[in-house]
């Protein structure tokens, strides 16, 4: 019997390029961050609103998960990667052919030329296929619209939201991956977002502010008092959230190489960093410690190190997280309490905060410390350093630049696509949806709790019954629980 193709050597299916560490951990990698959204965020979404929203909350991050991964194979990932069509955009075309995916991956598709007719930076060709690159960036794409939709929680019209997603991804997170890692402007000119911190974070902080001031706010009972429905699984939702930055920041290099392993573990260092620090500082001013508070400290210092990870030395990464766990708690607690637009804005989950403004940090502390040695490692640019290793300030100044081109079209094209899809469907759901929450938007409930209907009859104590005329969703009528309600 003959040994199939794929276990014998020096064969298609295993060519000379192919290393299976780096193509094995890349697979891997891309597992970890689409497990920080199915289930992270879906966990942590639905847990950290108040119950009557715990459905429509998880929803969204599920559709924004699949219906990405669709656009994304069939247009998405060569506008973000493909060749060039506009200095900050790629062409459009499918990810889905085997021509396509089983060649050699490679960053960027389209070669740049200095004047002399010298190569600008050299084409980067990690050790394995197309197919895993398509599969690690749709990951990425995924979860900065599942991070956006948490500025919109508890009100966005459910049609409007997924009209939106495969909009905002084409024209607004595609021009961000590209014009920084795809072969734009920005990623020849040496800006420098090792994984995300502009591309992923400040846009869909930005972009979340921008969606929530255009959608409106929540019903005025609904932001005086959003207590979550169940602070342990929203935990557990975090949990899910750190650890899975490893591969978030460890899969950034394209490869199982040493600066994979600084990134990881400078990531846990600034996150951890940052969660002692925002936790003191709840007890220094409100004489408590947060469990909200320190979810949003990690994020915060998860979020900052990304663009750095893995070019800072691991004392940055301490210095990262106090200040991620200091400047967006001030931002958030005191700043946000006196700014008129900040307090006119119902960002629900405070993206802006967590993600704008800590992503924006990350990218400028990044101009500061990026340390030459590790730069040399993975950055296309050759010289790029931090101010502090002796680069001046031009770093700083790339830094800048980046930041203001992903605000600025983060804040027209959100605003352009939310306008003309209100034309067609209303942004934010009726009232009557919003006094009721789930059961009138999805005709579901997140917990089937006694008290919901059930009524205590003495004749038949196995049996539950509901009042004449009360309407039930069939489903929920064939899977309906027996039980008792004991009145006291």
């Amino acid at each position: 019997m003959a040994i199939p193709l794929a276990y014998q050597t020096n064969l298609p299916a295993a060519p000379e390029w192919l290393n299976n560490g780096d193509n094995g951990w890349q697979l891997a990698a891309a597992t970890l961050v689409g497990l920080q959204s199915m289930p992270g965020l879906v966990v942590l979404y639905g847990s950290i609103v108040k119950k009557k929203w715990a459905v429509n909350s998880a929803f969204m991050a599920l559709y924004a998960f699949a219906a990405t991964l669709i656009i994304w194979v069939l247009v998405g990932f060569r506008m973000a990667f493909g060749e060039q069509l506009l200095p900050f955009w790629g062409k459009a075309g499918p990810a889905l052919g085997q021509d396509y995916l089983l060649h050699r991956a490679k960053l960027a598709a389209t070669a740049h030329f200095f004047r002399n007719g010298t190569m600008e930076n050299e084409m980067i060709e990690p050790f394995y296929g197309m197919a895993s690159l398509v599969y690690f960036e749709f990951m990425f794409a995924a979860i900065t619209l599942i991070f956006l939709a948490g500025s919109v929680l508890g009100r966005m019209n459910i049609k409007a939201w997924m009209a939106f997603v495969p909009l905002w991804l084409l024209f607004s997170y595609t021009v961000g991956a590209f014009t920084l890692w795809g072969g734009g402007f920005l990623y020849h000119w040496g800006v420098i977002d090792y994984s995300g911190g502009y591309v992923i974070h400040l846009s869909s902080g930005v972009a979340g502010f921008t969606a929530a001031y255009w959608v409106g706010p929540r019903m005025k009972n609904d932001r005086e008092r959003f207590s979550p429905n169940n602070i342990l699984l929203m935990l557990t939702g975090a949990g899910l959230l750190w650890l899975g930055w490893s591969g978030f920041n460890g899969g950034a290099p394209y490869a199982a190489n040493i600066s994979s392993s600084v990134a990881v573990l400078n990531t846990h260092v600034c996150a951890a960093t940052s969660l002692l620090t925002w936790t003191s500082l709840d007890v220094a001013f409100f004489g408590k410690p947060s469990v909200i508070g320190a979810v949003q400290g990690m994020m915060t210092g998860l979020v900052c190190i990304t663009p750095a990870a893995g070019l800072v030395q691991a004392w940055a990464a301490v210095v990262m997280g106090m200040l991620s766990g200091s400047i967006p708690w001030f931002s958030m607690m005191i700043l946000h309490k006196k700014s008129a637009l900040l307090q006119k804005v119902d960002d629900t989950l405070a993206v802006f905060h967590t993600h704008g403004i800590a992503g924006m940090l990350g990218g400028l502390l990044t101009g500061l410390l990026a340390e030459p040695t590790l730069c040399h490692l993975v950055l296309p640019v050759l010289g790029s350093r931090g101010t502090a290793y002796g680069g001046g300030f031009l770093q700083i100044i790339k830094q800048l630049v980046g930041a203001v081109f992903v605000v600025v079209w983060n804040l027209v094209a959100t605003t352009a696509i939310l306008l003309a899809i209100a034309w067609f469907i209303p942004l934010r759901m009726p009232d009557d949806q919003l006094m009721i929450g789930d059961d009138a938007a999805h005709g579901e409930e997140a917990y089937a709790l006694w008290g919901d209907g059930e009524r205590f009859d003495a004749a038949m104590r196995h049996v539950t019954t509901l009042p004449a005329g009360d309407p039930i969703h069939p489903m929920r009528e064939a899977n309906a629980a027996s039980g008792v309600t004991i009145q006291l």
